[in-house]
């Protein structure tokens, strides 16, 4: 017995009249909108998780990097080794041509 049985239609056709009362006809595109956003937030969720435990299984200690939705992933500067505090200014060390 599938999903769509005969027990299962009756239920999913009462619930799309009882949500389209709550709703009313106006409200259902939102709220169709916000359930396919929740659904890809949810998606890319998974995934990231899935790669990370992938990354760390495999010995990889750098996690993939973070995706945000209209957002460009900036990596940040290396640090600097332990012995040399501050980089050196071009007036200390002039280059020839």
């Amino acid at each position: 017995m599938g999903f769509f049985g005969s027990d299962h239609i009756w239920l999913i056709l009462i619930l799309l009249v009882v949500v389209l009362i709550i709703w009313g006809p106006g409200k259902l595109p939102d709220v169709g909108a916000g359930l396919g956003r929740a659904i890809r937030e949810f998606r890319k969720a998974s995934t990231e998780s899935t790669e990370t435990f992938r990354s760390a299984r495999n010995g990889d200690p750098t996690p993939p990097p973070a995706r945000a939705s209209g957002t460009t992933v900036v990596n940040p500067a290396p640090a600097p080794p332990a012995g040399d505090a501050t980089p050196a200014s071009p007036e200390e060390h002039p280059v020839s041509n």
